[in-house]
């Protein structure tokens, strides 16, 4: 029990640590987490709307209740393949479960992600809409979904640097692909009916479609929610193997 309440503690001061980190010497801080996901949404009004007048109501609107969950996914791996080596100087010093590392990382990037939410619902009134009480139990489901896989490709992919250095880069590259694959920006319904099946084989989809379904209709989709689960749970276990198998050799590395 008394281990149990020091790794908590831990993991703790690790997400307080991160979270300060990543707002030292700046001045607008919170504002910076929801900047990136706004002005992203105006380019692409721009260029969806604007120039190519794609079809659709409230864009805005759906692309807010898209970027900003894709935003918690992307920083978190993006970040990944860094976590271990950044922390290089405690983890040869101090003996601590080095998993809470990466950990730290995805839950204060999920801390801004839910400070995000109010303006979800900012853009929900401007459209003459409002939260559904389903939000209540969905939300939680879906971050648990979400930090779990987001999670497990994080150990993964942190563990994997350790030892092959182009991860960074090839993650980079990856989560380029997965942004566009995934119906981020537009909605599934344009993708060929043909194809629409390939959703159900992306991880990332399976959650975003299910976040936007939550934000701007107040439902889940069940084949998606029960999908995402499994692919978390996936991640998770693959992750948490390759990173038992690579530890013990960290402090070689580093």
């Amino acid at each position: 029990m008394k281990n149990r309440t020091n790794l908590k503690d831990l993991l703790l001061v690790l997400t307080q640590k991160e979270i300060k980190v990543r707002y030292k010497s700046t001045v607008l801080g919170y504002l910076w987490s929801i900047g990136n996901p706004l002005v992203n949404a105006v380019v692409f009004y721009i260029a969806f709307k604007v120039v190519m007048r794609i079809q659709m109501e409230a864009y805005p609107l759906f692309l807010i209740a898209g970027l900003f969950p894709w935003q918690w996914f992307s920083n978190s791996v993006n970040m990944s393949p860094m976590i271990f080596l950044a922390n290089a100087g405690i983890i040869k010093k101090v003996n601590f479960p080095k998993n809470v590392l990466p950990l730290a990382n995805v839950l204060q990037d999920m801390v801004h992600f839910v400070l995000s939410i109010p303006v979800i619902i900012i853009f929900l009134l401007l459209y003459d809409r409002t939260p559904s009480f389903i939000w209540l139990a969905g939300i939680p489901v879906m971050l648990t979904i979400q930090l779990a896989m987001i999670y497990g490709v994080s150990l993964l992919v942190s563990s994997v640097n350790l030892f092959f250095r182009d991860m960074e880069r090839l993650t980079v590259i990856f989560m380029t692909f997965v942004f566009y694959f995934t119906p981020v920006i537009y909605p599934e319904s344009m993708v060929p009916e043909k194809y629409r099946w390939a959703l159900m084989l992306n991880p990332v989809a399976t959650i975003m479609i299910n976040w936007r379904k939550l934000f701007l209709q107040g439902t889940l989709d069940g084949v998606y929610l029960i999908l995402g689960m499994a692919y978390a749970t996936a991640a998770l276990i693959i992750g948490y193997r390759t990173y038992r198998t690579l530890h013990w050799r960290f402090a070689e590395v580093l």
